[in-house]
């Protein structure tokens, strides 16, 4: 399901530092590397207190990050996120702790998981990290025993 993160709620949650100056692209980087592991697509951060000059949006992988900035902020960029989907926002999770921008997301059809919630969930992938690489492709074991005999019987020939 695709996701609308409240970014400076979800940092600290990560174990984070909100007084980071790179604590944006690592949270983005981080949910990155989860969506790769968990397969997951159409994760959207928002930021607000955007530096001048910085870009309005960036990708990171999978993750577009939305750099809000003032007098707009994270939170009305959510909720416009949302009305602009119209009758798609049920199809939308929302990862905030606020809960005004949980219940305006609620308001709006939208799913709701508490930031605390999330990054459990995110922390869990990254600790059990990718399942092993044969079992990932499909191919057993025995599977890659025979192609390796099959290949090393038409070598000797």
């Amino acid at each position: 399901m695709p996701t609308l993160i409240d970014g400076h709620n979800l940092i600290p949650c990560l174990g984070l530092r909100l007084d980071d100056p790179e604590d944006e692209q690592v949270l983005a980087r981080r949910l990155g590397e989860y969506c790769r592991i968990a397969r997951k697509t159409g994760l959207e951060i928002y930021f607000d207190n955007a530096q001048p000059g910085s870009p309005a949006s960036q990708s990171f992988g999978m993750v577009k990050a939305h750099f809000v900035r003032p007098p707009r902020i994270a939170d009305e960029a959510i909720r416009q996120r949302l009305k602009k989907l119209g009758k798609a926002a049920r199809n939308w999770t929302v990862v905030s702790s606020d809960r005004q921008v949980q219940a305006e997301a609620r308001a709006l059809g939208a799913a709701i998981i508490p930031s605390e919630q999330y990054a459990l969930m995110v922390i869990e992938t990254l600790r059990v990290g990718l399942p092993e690489s044969s079992s990932e492709a499909g191919v057993s074991k025995s599977e890659v025993d025979y192609w390796l005999d099959q290949f090393n019987n038409h070598k000797q020939r």
